[in-house]
């Protein structure tokens, strides 16, 4: 069992850098109990859930301590206050160095988890994007700044504009799964007001691909 990576601990709020292939929360079958959020209260008593990570997606996720931080950072979260990088490997190189996918999404329901693009019925979903690295073996080094936090969003925004995220088995054709054996994307940093102070602090850890 890889161990918890505690970036960050107050008493308000506790910052980790989540392992890929975890869940966040337990899911309904007893299969699924363990999560990120089931072995930290085992070592910070009453964490609360603030967002969610992907089970395939690494990197950093705050929780709060108390009810009256969990309400003020839901609120940051909803009125989109937060401010969200992701680091990302993925297939091909883009012709932009920067720019922007606003592409509604909603659950694709036959093929859950899975979502899809639907200009009728999805909700709105908007990510930026600025290139770090073409590098020679036609794969593009980019950082990912979601302004929304729809589910699977960053995976589904990239695919859906030819440039699939490394060993994305949702997303991704045979060749972008063997290319990495893991989904190469990374909660790189999150930048929130502190429960607290309400002064702007910025978390991070490094991405590990």
């Amino acid at each position: 069992m890889t161990p918890l990576e505690i970036v960050y601990i107050d008493s308000s709020v506790v910052v980790l850098n989540k392992p890929n292939g975890l869940l966040t929360v337990p899911g309904k079958p007893e299969t699924h109990y363990d999560s990120l959020l089931t072995r930290l209260r085992k070592k910070v008593f009453g964490s609360l859930l603030v967002h969610r990570l992907d089970l395939d997606t690494s990197g950093i996720i705050i929780f709060a301590r108390t009810a009256s931080s969990q309400v003020h950072l839901n609120k940051q979260f909803e009125n989109r206050l937060v401010k969200k990088t992701y680091i990302a490997r993925v297939k091909g190189h883009l012709e932009k160095n920067q720019g922007k996918i606003d592409l509604p999404l909603i659950l694709d329901w036959p093929n859950r988890p899975a979502q899809k693009v639907c200009f009728k019925t999805g909700k709105t979903a908007t990510t930026f994007y600025k290139v770090l690295d073409r590098e020679r073996n036609n794969i593009t080094r980019l950082e990912l700044y979601p302004v929304t936090g729809r589910s699977h969003q960053l995976r589904l925004h990239m695919k859906s504009c030819g440039h699939p995220i490394l060993g994305d088995s949702i997303y991704g054709d045979k060749s972008t799964v063997t290319l990495s054996n893991r989904l190469q994307l990374h909660s790189l940093s999150l930048e929130v007001n502190h429960p607290k102070s309400n002064e702007k602090t910025l978390f991070s850890a490094p991405a590990p691909f």
